[in-house]
């Protein structure tokens, strides 16, 4: 594989505002009640020491997708440019067998019943640009690049990656 993108969050900057999410739905023409970005809240801890942190989570672009292992059409393809696992929606059946392997609960099924999700906006990314959700994150709390990129960032922070079998392609910092 050529290069790897992924995304980088910097979880103590994100301000819960939820433009990642609506930057994303524009740029995407996402159906209503999907979301293929989304704002989370983990809430750890017990009382009387409880922290709240937000999350912007999207398509992890695994490195091994499981998604991509079960899709019985075919639908699901890791790029081997770019890493970025995309979706051929005119040969997804709808299944929802992806739905059921992706242990972080990505993909999304639109009114037309086929599945969809981020994929990174790589027509953004090859002109050099930032995907939507980057850009438009006011706090500059979101990054997207290839993995050797965001280490470089990641670093000062002591960031950390998810694991999980699939190998996630986001990058985690507080």
């Amino acid at each position: 594989m050529a290069k790897q993108y992924g995304f980088y969050l910097e979880v103590d900057k994100c301000a819960e505002c939820h433009a990642c999410e609506v930057a994303c739905k524009a740029a995407n023409n996402v159906d209503l009640g999907v979301r293929w970005r989304r704002v989370t809240t983990v809430w750890s801890g017990t009382f009387p020491n409880v922290t709240k942190e937000s999350i912007s989570l999207s398509c992890m672009h695994c490195g091994n997708p499981a998604c991509e292992a079960v899709c019985p059409a075919g639908a699901i393809k890791k790029d081997p440019e770019t890493g970025v696992v995309r979706v051929d929606r005119s040969k997804c059946i709808g299944c929802h067998y992806c739905f059921f392997a992706c242990p972080f609960g990505v993909p999304q099924y639109g009114d037309d019943g086929t599945m969809q999700k981020c994929e990174l906006c790589i027509d953004k990314l090859a002109a050099g640009q930032d995907p939507a959700c980057v850009s438009t994150c006011p706090a500059g709390a979101l990054h997207a690049g290839t993995l050797e990129e965001l280490a470089v960032l990641a670093q000062e922070k002591a960031a950390k990656t998810l694991s999980s079998s699939t190998q996630p392609s986001v990058l985690f910092s507080k």
